[in-house]
């Protein structure tokens, strides 16, 4: 395929350089200079902004869009929708609010565009080991860029879902799902670290990956993080969260479906980044009113 990438970052980059490595031609942007001339190393063809890269691409045109949700998804797609041409396929690969995807479907179809919602997993890893997809829109734009798709994904692992929406939102619970998981290893090592006993974590990481029921990649990832750091010294424990975690919440509340899990897992990641709460206060505080306990002075 003749294929645009917009957006050449850490999953722009390299999808367009396993999409090249696969035998495409690639267009890609990037605001980041550096970003475009690694591309060009990599085989690709540089393009100074997207309305260059949209001259560049043969008709019908697949192009990704592989930027921040939100905001710069929105000026992107805008961009698009005045530059493309009836026929071009635009697929959002980030990870945007699958209400976006729908409204994205509806206006982008309204000029003739074809628009897919692509759900994209697989991290920085996603170069050599492949992309899992969960694509969502036409099923008639998804054919057309199958292709690519089937380069991108490992053996089975790119689907057609459904409607615009359905891609992205079969991303938004797949990461509400992996917040939780994350958490359960990260109580999991830690009361192992308090306990009694030394172990060594990446090697219990290594034992449990050997048939044990709670394997995965993720444990195989805390293995490898481990080796190189056994008590994560070089890190500290602040945890960011992008979005579809708290879009999972929001939609669980909305259709009465309980998801404990994912709400305390999402609640221990806004308590990552306070050094000290103010909630923690009160708690001593109050402790120590009712009760006369022990309470740890500021240092300051």
């Amino acid at each position: 395929m003749h294929a645009g990438m917009i957006g050449l970052g850490k999953m722009g980059g390299n999808m367009a350089t396993r999409l090249v490595r696969g035998g495409h031609r690639v267009v890609g942007t990037a605001r980041d200079g550096a970003a475009r001339e690694e591309l060009q190393r990599n085989g690709g063809e540089p393009a100074a902004d997207i309305k260059a890269l949209v001259g560049m691409l043969e008709a019908p045109r697949a192009i990704w869009v592989m930027v921040p949700s939100g905001a710069p998804t929105e000026d992107v797609l805008g961009q698009l929708a005045a530059l493309c041409a009836p026929g071009d396929v635009v697929i959002d690969g980030g990870n945007s609010y699958y209400k976006d995807s729908v409204r994205h479907g509806k206006e982008l179809g309204a000029k003739g565009l074809k628009f897919l919602d692509q759900g994209t997993s697989g991290g920085v890893w996603g170069l050599t080991e492949g992309y899992c997809l969960m694509v969502g829109g036409e099923r008639a734009a998804f054919d057309q860029v199958e292709p690519a798709l089937n380069t991108l994904a490992p053996p089975k692992g790119y689907r057609w879902l459904g409607p615009s929406g359905a891609g992205h939102y079969s991303k938004m619970v797949h990461n509400a799902i992996e917040y939780g998981m994350m958490q359960a290893y990260a109580e999991g090592f830690e009361i192992l670290r308090a306990s009694d006993y030394k172990y060594d974590l990446a090697d219990l990481s290594d034992l449990w990956m050997q048939g044990s029921v709670v394997r995965s990649w993720l444990l195989e990832l805390a293995g490898r993080a481990f080796a190189k750091d056994p008590d994560l010294a070089q890190l500290k424990g602040v945890v960011q969260d992008s979005g579809e975690g708290r879009w999972t919440l929001a939609e669980s509340i909305d259709r009465a479906v309980p998801m404990p899990v994912l709400a305390l897992s999402l609640q221990m990641r806004f308590r990552s980044r306070q050094d000290d709460s103010f909630a923690g206060k009160v708690l001593a505080a109050l402790r120590n009113e009712f009760g006369g306990h022990a309470v740890v002075g500021s240092k300051s």
